[in-house]
């Protein structure tokens, strides 16, 4: 899996020509409003989803981009994506400046920002998105950098998405298992010492391996020290499937809250095909509920997009390479939403 980093406000000085070249896509303002027109993209609601709308992110840009070809059909499609908050998956190459972008933009808007890290070493067991940190003090580095970039703003990290469930499922080689619990154990004791930064580790998927065997995992990997665990990343399973068994889990880790990542479980998961790659770019799939921390349930902190709706996971099914935006994926998730 994974979500390519998009651009991003550099600064409040350069803020107005920034948004001129995207086609006033929408730079938010001191209380998180976009400007006015057509393609403003704007902040949610603070009581609703007190996290920040990238106006600048790949789905905003398509909106502009369709409306200035005049296809108001799709760029209404695509601002159903456009104008809910979604994760920020930090890159490999200056981590400290652009966890420092992004967080002060949110700060400008007011709201908080979510933030994905996802460069552990040996990442994705060599498939779609394999890569990551050249080795530990590499990555250890890299955190500490993502760390001195959120400072004391308020961020909410999702910890390296199925970084623990491939030590769980023997992906990962034998060999990198300790060494992957010390990084992300680490990662969350770096992480926690920011004020104003919630950590969530992250723990798969409902359907991928059971609470009995993830509550030690997760316990070596730091659980206690973290503010939750995060499920169904970049995948599929509904909302009730997923709360359930997050219920389940939590019940085995010290009652710890979770979130659950809604962006695409809409019509729930895709039967068809291989099963070795329904994960993968499924058809006739659904944007899921709207970003929220008004859940209405005590043991789920916040429904999340923290993969991005419309960026590939992988070149599979026609896909282009993992974290690229594919429009036309968009606008079918867009379609098929109730």
């Amino acid at each position: 899996m994974y979500g390519s980093h998009t651009g991003l406000i550099r600064s409040a000085g350069t803020a107005a020509a920034v948004c001129a070249a995207l086609l006033l896509t929408g730079c938010a303002g001191g209380d998180g409003g976009g400007s006015e027109g057509a393609s403003a993209i704007g902040q949610q609601p603070r009581e609703k989803d007190p996290y920040w709308v990238n106006p600048e992110g790949n789905a905003a840009r398509q909106v502009a981009a369709y409306e200035k070809d005049g296809d108001r059909e799709k760029a209404g499609l695509i601002r159903k994506i456009a104008e809910q908050p979604m994760g920020e998956w930090i890159g490999p190459d200056d981590p400290e400046g652009e966890a420092r972008r992004v967080t002060e933009a949110a700060a400008r808007a007011d709201r908080y920002a979510l933030l994905v890290l996802y460069n552990i070493p040996h990442r994705d067991c060599g498939q779609f998105s394999k890569g990551g940190a050249a080795d530990a003090g590499a990555y250890r580095a890299w955190v500490d950098g993502v760390a001195r970039g959120i400072g004391d703003r308020r961020a909410t990290v999702i910890l390296e998405p199925d970084a623990l469930l491939h030590l769980v499922d023997g992906c990962t080689p034998q060999e990198h298992h300790d060494e992957r619990y010390a990084l992300l154990g680490s990662a969350v004791e770096r992480l926690k010492r920011q004020p104003a930064t919630q950590v969530y580790i992250d723990a798969g998927n409902a359907a991928w391996q059971s609470p009995d065997a993830l509550h030690e995992p997760l316990r070596r990997a730091g659980i206690e020290k973290a503010d939750g665990f995060s499920l169904n990343v970049s995948n599929f399973l509904t909302t009730a499937v997923s709360a359930e068994f997050g219920k389940k889990l939590s019940a085995k880790v010290g009652d710890k809250p979770f979130v659950i990542d809604t962006s695409r479980n809409g019509n729930g998961p895709y039967e068809g095909g291989d099963p070795a790659e329904t994960w993968c770019n499924p058809p006739g799939r659904a944007l899921g509920e709207p970003p929220t921390t008004a859940t209405g349930d005590a043991k789920v902190d916040a429904y999340l997009w923290i993969k991005r709706p419309g960026e590939s996971d992988g070149d599979c099914k026609g896909g282009p390479k993992a974290g690229d935006w594919w429009p036309e994926y968009a606008l079918g998730l867009a379609r098929a939403t109730r």
